[in-house]
């Protein structure tokens, strides 16, 4: 099956992080492919896989890096799929820089951000999930269901803490 969700990491250290996006679109069924490319290593890499991202059945691209963290927008410049970047802490100011640098992209040019570190890989993963949704109904069911548990988790704990 082609991947409908593109997973590209700045670095192979950032794997630990972006492992939780592949596991929540693996929950949702949604196949994905995960790589490794840099923005200012591997520039031409990052611009191939961007451009043929669609015609190998990508919906969406998921950008994750660290510290300059330019990898969402580089990817974003080369197609009109839509990106989201998940800024990473990777670097002593703790993943403001990277949050900046994702979010500060020029009109025209969007990229949708997530929250840095794991919680933005989460819901990156999310996020890849309401998009692709909006033409699968499956999806929609698993996102129903997902925010479900969610909130019967939730309840669990709440009366689990009034017990005390």
């Amino acid at each position: 099956m082609k991947p409908q969700v593109l997973i590209i990491m700045g670095s192979e250290s950032d794997l630990p992080v972006v492992e939780e996006t592949g596991r929540i679109l693996t929950e949702f069924g949604i196949p994905f492919e995960m790589t490794v490319a840099s923005a200012h290593r591997t520039p031409d890499r990052v611009r191939k896989l961007a451009t043929e991202a669609e015609k190998r059945g990508a919906e969406v691209i998921i950008a994750a890096a660290g510290a300059a963290a330019h990898l969402a927008g580089a990817v974003a410049a080369h197609t009109l799929l839509p990106v989201i970047g998940i800024p990473l802490s990777s670097s002593p100011l703790q993943g403001f820089d990277s949050l900046l640098s994702t979010v500060q992209m020029p009109p025209g040019v969007p990229v949708a951000t997530v929250a840095v570190g794991r919680a933005g890989a989460k819901n990156a993963a999310i996020l890849a999930a309401q998009i692709i949704g909006r033409k699968d109904g499956e999806i929609v069911k698993r996102l129903a269901a997902y925010r479900k548990k969610m909130a019967l988790d939730v309840a669990k704990k709440a009366g689990s803490l009034k017990k005390r």
